[in-house]
């Protein structure tokens, strides 16, 4: 878990639509990557982003990263990336699968 803010941030602002400012898809390939790396599945094989991360403009939101269990015999994990804001509701975001690379135990 942990924090994104414009404030703490500055350089997410560089990524604005339309004057709204999202994370960039390799913000998630990055999240997604480190947790799967911290789990021994540092291969990411596949990530499908389902929501934008909406940055507010003040203020941040919590973001989750999940690795689910190894499937047991290939090693491959479930991650997802999630966020809020204050003790709202988790919003999906991504969904992808990691693998271990090769040589990693299962």
């Amino acid at each position: 878990t942990g924090r994104l803010s414009l404030a703490a941030m500055p350089w997410l602002a560089d990524h604005a639509v339309h004057g709204t400012v999202l994370l960039p898809g390799t913000a998630f390939v990055d999240l997604a990557v480190h947790a799967g790396d911290l789990a021994g599945c540092g291969v990411l094989e596949e990530l499908t982003l389902q929501e934008p991360l909406i940055l507010p403009e003040h203020g941040g939101v919590q973001v989750q990263v999940h690795v689910g269990d190894s499937d047991g015999g290939s090693g491959r994990r479930t991650v997802t990336v999630s966020s809020r804001e204050g003790e709202g509701e988790w919003v999906r975001h991504a969904v992808g699968l990691l693998a271990p690379a090769d040589g990693e135990p299962v």
